[in-house]
């Protein structure tokens, strides 16, 4: 019973990507022995998608200035605005 516990746990993880610039991209990984590209979305500015990861899912990478929020907390990708 631990292991299905555990499996729903890491399974029900979503994050929450808030695009801050226009084009910030949002890429799934595979799960497995070859980790893959195998889902591709773009975002623009305010723009605001939620993520699960999947029994296929096991990574995303965040390309460009957007705000991820998960269970662990805040964190802001992209380079810094400089004034």
């Amino acid at each position: 019973m631990k292991d299905n516990e555990d499996k729903a746990a890491w399974r029900s993880d979503y994050i929450v990507v808030k695009a801050l610039e226009d084009g910030v991209t949002v890429i799934g990984l595979t799960r497995g022995e070859n980790t893959k590209f195998h889902h591709t979305e773009k975002l623009d500015a305010g723009e605001v998608m939620i993520a699960q990861f999947t029994d296929n899912t096991s990574a995303m990478k965040i390309r460009g200035r957007a705000l991820i929020d998960t269970a662990h907390g805040r964190v802001e990708s992209g380079k810094p605005v400089k004034n």
